[in-house]
């Protein structure tokens, strides 16, 4: 019984918090779509590497390269950002699309760093072209790699903040839908039986899983609530709601999966493959009747 009931509440957990994780990425998608997040950070990304803060020089011409944004104008000339922007720029077109901006008429690469207006900028690119020995191909080489490493750490940037995103979504969703995980595990440790309705992980947010999620105890039954001690613990369930999504969907439906796996059968054994079958069978000798007296 006591197995049991650790399976019952760990499957309807890990089915709670998946769900809500799975509902939280879909709206941080949808909010980063709308508002462009990925292509804002982008662009914001490559002024501070090309010196241009107000987008008015070296980096409105590279957006302006069809390398690079080939879809969309370059935007005002008064240094707006352009109307539509990438939210992805190949390294390697990167690198391409800035030796091309820089370069002027038939100077050479070399002089045309020279030419760069901002000193820690031109300090970056003769450094490169050093390094590449003069040659336009591991020239361009290495200006694709400085690219690819700072849009590494900006992506580490991109996370972070979309860390707190989905932590505030996922807090907003436990307060709307009182999905408090205190109560959730009382009430699944003292009745079991909510949780038996799940035997499987869900493929998306259909209308049976929205029904699975709903018969789990949560939900509003009185608002507004008192303020008194029980709505402190209340708010601890929220919290703690709130930062089981920064696991991730993946993780709670695997957790699920194993769990209704223990519930069930269990793993299936692995097949014997033919050659340790036939080794197996040699190995063992068969049984001879003893000869009579």
């Amino acid at each position: 019984m006591f197995g049991s009931t650790v399976l019952e509440v760990a499957i309807g957990l890990a089915f709670c918090y998946g769900t809500l994780a799975l509902v939280v990425s879909t709206l941080q998608e949808a909010l980063a779509a709308a508002f462009g997040l990925r292509a804002a950070l982008l662009l914001d990304g490559v002024k501070r590497m090309l010196a241009d803060p107000r987008f008015e020089a070296l980096a409105r011409s590279l957006y302006a390269h069809p390398l690079v944004n080939p879809q969309g104008s370059t935007g005002a000339r008064d240094g707006r950002a352009p109307e539509l922007r990438p939210s992805y720029i190949e390294p390697a077109h990167f690198a391409l699309a800035l030796v091309d901006t820089i370069r002027e008429g038939e100077n050479s690469v070399g002089a045309s760093i020279a030419a760069v207006p901002d000193p820690q900028l031109r300090r970056t690119l003769q450094i490169l072209y050093a390094q590449a020995g003069g040659e336009l191909q591991r020239f361009q080489d290495g200006v694709a790699a400085w690219f690819d490493n700072a849009m590494q750490r900006l992506s580490g940037v991109y996370k972070r903040r979309q860390l707190l995103v989905s932590w505030l979504l996922a807090l907003l969703l436990a307060i709307l839908f009182n999905i408090d995980s205190i109560h959730l595990f009382r009430s699944l440790w003292q009745h079991p039986v909510l949780a038996a309705h799940i035997t499987s992980v869900p493929a998306g947010l259909d209308g049976a899983t929205l029904d699975q999620l709903w018969a789990l105890p949560i939900g509003w039954t009185s608002f507004p609530p008192v303020l008194n001690a029980d709505f402190a613990l209340q708010v601890a369930g929220w919290l703690v709601t709130a930062c089981t999504t920064l696991f991730g969907a993946p993780f709670w439906f695997d957790l699920l999966q194993r769990a209704i796996n223990l519930r069930g059968t269990g793993a299936k054994p692995a097949p014997v493959l033919p050659q340790e079958a036939r080794a197996s069978a040699q190995s063992v000798q068969p049984l001879q009747p003893a000869e009579p007296a």
